[in-house]
């Protein structure tokens, strides 16, 4: 089938769905709907791949870390834990040492100091 066959007959299945009496179902349709551009950009624009692995490689180790350990009982605990791996995460994605970091950042806390910067200094 053709992509815009496939487009057309998709868009007419959702508006369907969106016309149908069962509420979840009703929205998400009409939500899908509402981002009906961006849902096909992967066709008109060779650059943009049709999966989102990139999203999901990114998170993978968080969603990993929260079935092993079983996550956290408090919001305090999500928020330290969110925090946390938003540090790893981006020194890792500036190649910088996780461990480093850390220490410095306990340091200063410690120590009464200004915590270092997570902003790239390229």
């Amino acid at each position: 089938m053709v992509a815009s066959n496939v487009r057309a007959l998709m868009e007419r299945l959702l508006d369907e769905g969106a016309a149908l009496p069962t509420k979840g179902f009703q929205g998400a349709c009409r939500n899908i709907l509402g981002h009906r551009d961006a849902l096909w950009r992967f066709v008109l624009d060779p650059a943009v791949e049709p999966t989102n692995n990139h999203a999901e490689r990114e998170l993978r180790g968080l969603v990993c870390w929260r079935r092993s350990s079983g996550g956290s009982q408090s919001v305090r605990g999500n928020q330290f834990a969110a925090n946390l791996k938003s540090v790893i995460h981006t020194c890792r994605k500036q190649h910088r040492d996780v461990l480093a970091y850390l220490n410095s950042a306990i340091q200063a806390a410690l120590h009464d100091r200004r915590t270092p910067s997570l902003l790239a200094t390229w």
